[in-house]
């Protein structure tokens, strides 16, 4: 058993697409018109066989005050490791995007906490140690 596809709520599948891909470098992986929705996936491109991200509409209505909720809380939805935060955290903010939390030392991992335009909070790790 692995896990195939984890899915994020968004506020819009376009916008939410393009900041993935363009701004995190994620791949498309399905695009799949659905209704007024799409079945969205994303991947790492240097793992196409790995855990796809599903950019799925806040469609049902239990979505919007979850989402809400944990942004108002300044809780991630969910976690991104990279290799180096420092270097992840100066290149988003080039590209003008926000931080709630910069590269912040956390015991063996370093944290910052991205706002991802879309309704949520994304963490990105790097361990250390």
């Amino acid at each position: 058993m692995k896990l195939q596809t984890v899915s994020i709520f968004v506020d819009d599948q376009q916008r939410a697409v393009e900041f993935y891909t363009e701004r995190l470098g994620f791949a498309v992986t399905a695009d799949i018109p659905m209704g007024e929705h799409r079945w969205l996936t994303v991947v790492d491109p240097a793992r196409p066989d790995g855990t796809q991200l599903s950019l799925e509409p806040k469609g049902h209505p239990a979505t919007g005050p979850f989402t809400e909720a944990l942004a108002a809380d300044g809780i991630p939805f969910l976690v991104l490791g990279v290799d180096d935060v420092q270097a992840e955290y100066d290149r988003l903010i080039a590209l003008g995007e926000t931080f709630t939390q910069p590269p912040t030392p956390m015991g063996p991992v370093i944290i910052a906490t991205l706002d991802d335009t879309c309704g949520n909070l994304l963490q990105l790790a790097q361990f250390t140690g």
